[in-house]
């Protein structure tokens, strides 16, 4: 982190690590990128994951699956989805991303058969920024959007949830 921040290096590549053995020795941060955000005393980040046509990112982050619904907002999904953008558009060069986003729950809810979250929150989302001129798709039932190529026909993917997002990359 002191040599990114006196831009002695350019960049940082992260790996898994053992976020207990780690608590056990005072390191109280959930993950790198929490870590990272503190660092450099940023409020608004995103997780990212990049390998070769693949960029997934995380809406949630490092918390209990049980509080993912509660902590998904219209604010919060819009936050991290324009900070994907922004990151498409400047650090992979690409002028006007596509971005697809998946659904919260199982077959993205079913039209609220199996939770309403799609509905209520994820779907505002995608309309109010393709409203904007961005194109934004989904909300994608996760398991049929990552195995069935979908992801391949988009610049950058928002899941919902660290292991949504995590498992396919």
């Amino acid at each position: 982190v002191t040599d990114l921040k006196t831009e002695s290096i350019n960049g940082l590549v992260t790996a898994p690590l053992s976020k207990d053995i780690l608590n056990e020795q005072g390191f109280s941060f959930p993950g790198h990128t929490e870590y990272l955000a503190a660092s450099f005393q940023v409020s608004e980040n995103l997780m990212l994951m990049v390998k070769d046509r693949i960029r997934v990112a995380v809406a949630t982050g490092h918390i209990p699956i049980a509080k993912v619904p509660e902590s998904l907002t219209t604010a919060l999904i819009s936050e991290k989805l324009q900070i994907l953008i922004d990151s498409l558009q400047t650090d992979f060069r690409i002028k006007a991303p596509k971005v697809a986003l998946t659904g919260l729950n199982p077959h993205a809810g079913e039209n609220g058969l199996m939770g309403n979250e799609e509905q209520k929150i994820i779907n505002k989302v995608i309309h109010k920024f393709n409203f904007n001129g961005y194109f934004i798709k989904g909300p994608f039932p996760a398991d049929g959007f990552f195995g069935s190529d979908e992801y391949l026909k988009y610049d950058g993917i928002l899941t919902m949830y660290h292991d949504q997002g995590l498992i396919p990359f």
